[in-house]
């Protein structure tokens, strides 16, 4: 009889041995997520690591035996869990685990305790535990699709265009660096908060997402009749900083308007700027480092999105110590042994790489060209290389530099270290926003001048991401450049001139005869010599565009 009632019983599920970890990760997680940072896939990744782990940890340490655990993550789970026991939270007598500890003073925590986290900050209802951090881009979302329900007159929904205008307008103060509308948008989307319909997209709230949404409208002390479009602020609520949550779709979609930044004589000092990729070496520095360090340049390792080495005015004399503002000069350095040039060229790299280089926004290219052993032993013929290098000069504007091993070209790099330093002397800096008429690329022609119009580094380096947003047109001039023959130069006049391919199929559409569809583009005017298309290229189009058929 006892045996039938055990078989009958259900088996009680196996408890978490890790809760205090698994929150904390899991808030982590969902704050990268909210700001639409990469560091959420991290977390993302020890969570599940550690979901699979059935034994307790009692320090962030032990945790160091998991997969995807590495040293910064253990600090952080160390300093929380000390953060943790000093305020008295639940298990602050017992180990991370929710295990009890020896002393039999006290009642026993309670493994599910909500009040710990963060005061005053409800859970969603239907979202789990996720709620959007303050100033954040999720949150600013999540408030005006809550704004466009409550309105009478409104649809319920909103577009991405009308997304972007009123996060520039009426979007709550947001911290610099930390918002990022269309990342948020993804994390809302994916945690069902947010449905998108129809194309063009509508963005509005699901059952989930409008129940977060008034917890977080009651949470900052708005009611159905605050949160309407007013012109007055509500009472007790911050300034709005306007366009603080807007994306620039030209530089980079959702960066941070900055206030200006000037630099005076004396009050800056020009750095060199070396990509991490320069400084990769097996267990010591790389010799080109050693060498700067030799030479006596004065440098710093960075994350570059484009080019291997540029130049910035650094200030000396910062408000943030651990912020100081930064303008990129006007020179940038790419930096290309004769091996690796040769993969670049057949793997396609070279002519993506000149094209992103002309775009970066610095007027003085420089293309450094290292020999590296003997050119009869590489995959191309020397002349294919000479050939490619001449056209990087002649065509694409560069300066091309050439070395005969790495002490030479740390000499060089010294060298214009030097030089920028003295041309810089004396001159006032100032900041300017992506793509205004500082632009290097807006001059008719060489200056005895520096340009002292700059672009602050953060803004140089987010608009040369390699994978970041892209509008229309950068993608068609991509499409463009994927035909044979067809440069960087060659793809931006087209698309001056037909800024779409919708816009290139309505030109097709209102030719007469094949024949005019063939030398549609034919005449568009392309680089600085201003050269006809020719009737080839234009060809190539007409049948890319019009042909239904497979292409012969």
């Amino acid at each position: 009889m006892a045996a039938s009632v055990r078989l009958g019983r259900k088996r009680p599920l196996p408890v978490c041995p890790n809760p205090l970890f698994v929150r904390w990760l899991t808030e982590w997680r969902d704050e990268a997520a909210s700001r639409g940072r990469r560091t959420q896939f991290v977390f993302q990744k020890a969570l599940r690591s550690l979901r699979r782990y059935p034994l307790p940890l009692r320090s962030g340490k032990e945790a160091k035996i998991l997969q995807h655990f590495g040293d910064r993550l253990c600090r952080m789970l160390d300093q929380r869990l000390q953060q943790h026991k000093a305020s008295g939270g639940d298990h602050a007598r017992s180990s991370p685990s929710g295990e009890k500890s020896s002393t039999p003073e006290g009642p026993p925590a309670r493994v599910r305790d909500s009040s710990v986290p963060i005061p005053a900050q409800p859970k969603a209802g239907g979202s789990g535990s996720y709620w959007p951090a303050r100033h954040s881009g999720a949150r600013a979302v999540l408030l005006l699709l809550y704004r466009e329900r409550l309105n009478p007159s409104g649809r319920s929904f909103l577009t991405k265009e009308e997304l972007l205008q009123r996060c520039a307008q009426k979007a709550p103060r947001v911290a610099l660096g930390s918002t990022r509308p269309w990342p948020a948008l993804r994390s809302l989307l994916h945690r069902n908060l947010v449905l998108r319909t129809h194309q063009p997209a509508r963005y509005s709230l699901t059952p989930e997402g409008l129940e977060l949404a008034q917890k977080l409208a009651e949470s900052e002390g708005l009611s159905s009749l605050d949160v309407g479009f007013r012109p007055e602020e509500p009472p007790g609520k911050e300034p709005e900083v306007p366009g603080a949550a807007s994306a620039e779709l030209g530089a980079s979609e959702g960066s941070v308007q900055q206030l200006p930044l000037e630099l005076g004589p004396g009050e800056y000092r020009v750095l060199l700027c070396v990509d991490v990729g320069e400084a990769k070496g097996a267990g010591h520095r790389p010799k080109l480092l050693l060498e700067l360090q030799r030479l006596h340049v004065t440098h710093v390792v960075r994350k570059l999105h484009v080019g291997d080495f540029v130049w910035v005015a650094q200030e000396t004399r910062p408000r943030d110590p651990a912020r100081p503002g930064e303008l990129v000069l006007d020179h940038i350095v790419e930096r290309k042994r004769l091996d690796d040039l040769c993969s670049s060229i057949i793997d396609g790299r070279f002519r993506e790489q000149k094209f992103r280089l002309k775009r970066c926004g610095l007027g003085h290219r420089v293309y450094l060209v290292e020999e590296h052993g003997s050119a009869h032993h590489l995959s191309l013929p020397e002349s294919t290389l000479l050939q490619a290098v001449t056209n990087t000069q002649v065509i694409d504007g560069f300066f091309v530099k050439r070395t005969a091993d790495i002490k030479e070209s740390a000499a060089y790099l010294a060298l214009l270290t030097l030089g920028l330093q003295r041309l810089y002397q004396g001159h006032t800096l100032r900041s300017r926003p992506w793509g205004t008429s500082g632009d290097p690329e807006s001059r008719p022609g060489p200056s005895p001048h520096p340009l002292c119009s700059l672009l602050t580094f953060s803004d140089f380096n987010t608009g040369a991401m390699k994978n970041k947003a892209q509008c229309v047109q950068e993608v068609f001039a991509r499409q463009l450049m994927q035909v044979r023959g067809v440069s960087g130069e060659k793809a931006a006049a087209i698309v001056g001139q037909y800024s779409t391919p919708a816009s290139l199929l309505a030109a097709y559409d209102a030719c007469v005869t094949p024949k005019e569809q063939e030398m549609l583009l034919s005449t568009i005017k392309c680089g600085r010599l201003q050269r006809n298309l020719g009737p080839a290229l234009s060809r190539i189009f007409s049948q890319l565009y019009c042909c239904y058929s497979p292409l012969t």
